[in-house]
């Protein structure tokens, strides 16, 4: 996407002072679950229905993605596919460049599930995805076999087809979900073991799904191993609602004073839910009901209410847990009584926008001390004052920000707010619903 397509785009939001905040609330699907629900879906031999899906559009790219590959995928109503699987060889090569948006990733576990592919694949992103580091991926993939060029190690990749991969023992210098996703999705065509060994436990949706569609796997924290010459049979998903999403209403219930509410099925994937046990740590009332099981992944209802917060110095082992909800934790910070402390977070450099250096800039503009670290900042929290922000096109830092308004003397004026929809459509009706004071500049 072209730099003035970027900015024809461009939506700013203004976040003022509300009162309470009231209401049950519904979050919507988990993205990370929707992205490798579609693949897995795919490469099954059979059909495959979704339920819950992300209408994001970054899951849209990707289902797009999929369609030009051959793959046919159904839409009977909002929140739902059908995914007419066409079997691990059935995809087929498409005439044009692979577009997965703001998607990354769409981009980092479609390189991977091409790479064991017959054909030559381009896979393009809009001018954000452009920007992201790619060679986390693809270096590894390129170890198993891989013929992978890119921009010095930026989008567009062009994944050559025909390539003969093998498994290989990778020990990850990064605690990357994508990564992990990304080897283990190549591995599926690799002769011989995949073995994956990470510095710190991350995600593992990609890992339980696998055993959903019938893949044997064997994993535990921090390490996973498969191998190739298997078939996944096709199976239905539910996707829980997003724990990412619910994150901002955890901080705003938190934060606002008089603040009640309950978040319905939130999925609380152990490898998730950093934030969650960061922010009873500072002093949140949250309270975790009706824990239970939907589609192999466990969920429950959130209540969050009104609580004064204390910084901390944040375990560096919840961080892989909580790596997208580290733009919430600021706000939280920031509204906080002392400082908190957040080190180990590196990897939020390279995100839709280097996040450490966006949500400092933003939060001394509103007047918040911000010590930056290379891998982190001390936040000393205290009253927030006004001021216009910029969201930098990325969808968790506009939201965040958005939390902050709330409590900010007179407001917050966020710039560039487009992406939301990526992750979170409806957010501002589903904010306001419960008594955001958010609206359109």
């Amino acid at each position: 996407m072209s730099g003035a397509l970027d900015a024809a785009a461009r939506l700013d939001w203004v976040s003022r002072p509300a009162g309470p905040l009231r209401g049950t609330l519904a979050m919507p699907g988990d993205k990370s679950v929707s992205h490798r629900a579609l693949m897995l879906a795919a490469l099954a031999e059979g059909n495959s229905h979704i339920s819950g899906f992300l209408e994001g559009e970054d899951t849209r790219a990707t289902a797009a993605v999929l369609a030009q590959l051959g793959v046919s995928i159904e839409t009977p109503a909002a929140g739902e596919r059908i995914v007419h699987g066409v079997g691990l060889h059935g995809l087929r090569g498409a005439d044009r460049a692979l577009d997965c948006g703001n998607a990354g990733t769409g981009m980092r576990l479609l390189a991977g599930l091409l790479a064991g592919q017959a054909f030559d694949a381009t896979l393009v992103g809009d001018a954000s995805l452009s920007r992201r580091p790619m060679r986390r991926v693809t270096e590894p993939l390129v170890r198993m076999g891989a013929r992978i060029d890119t921009r010095d190690g930026l989008p567009p990749l062009q994944v050559h087809g025909g390539q003969r991969l093998r498994g290989i023992r990778y020990e990850s210098p990064v605690a990357s979900a994508q990564v992990k996703s990304a080897l283990l999705l190549a591995g599926l065509y690799a002769e011989g073991e995949t073995d994956i060994l990470e510095p710190h436990p991350t995600r593992d949706y990609t890992e339980r799904m696998l055993a959903a569609f019938g893949w044997p796997i064997r994993f535990e924290p921090g390490r996973v191993r498969l191998a190739g010459g298997h078939a996944l049979r096709a199976t239905d998903v539910h996707v829980p609602a997003d724990f990412s999403s619910a994150a901002f209403f955890l901080v705003a219930g938190s934060l606002v004073p008089g603040s009640d509410l309950l978040l319905r099925a939130v999925g609380l994937n152990p490898r998730r839910t950093g934030l969650l046990l960061a922010l009873r740590l500072m002093g949140a009332d949250i309270e975790v009901i009706g824990e239970r099981h939907s589609g192999g992944e466990p969920v429950a209802d959130l209540r969050v209410r009104h609580a004064p917060l204390h910084g901390i110095e944040l375990p560096t082992a919840l961080v892989p847990d909580m790596i997208d909800e580290l733009p919430a934790l600021f706000i939280a910070a920031a509204g906080a009584k002392g400082t908190t402390v957040i080190r180990g977070a590196a990897e939020l450099r390279v995100k839709e926008s280097d996040r450490i250096a966006t949500m400092a800039a933003g939060l001394r503009t509103l007047g918040v001390a911000v010590e930056e670290a290379p891998d982190g900042a001390a936040i000393t929290g205290g009253t927030l004052a006004s001021g216009t922000v910029h969201g930098h096109g990325d969808h968790r830092v506009a939201m965040s920000f958005a939390v902050a308004g709330l409590v900010a003397r007179d407001g917050v004026r966020i710039e560039d707010c487009h992406n939301v929809a990526t992750s979170f459509p409806g957010f501002m009706e589903l904010a306001n619903g419960c008594g955001f004071a958010l609206r359109l500049a």
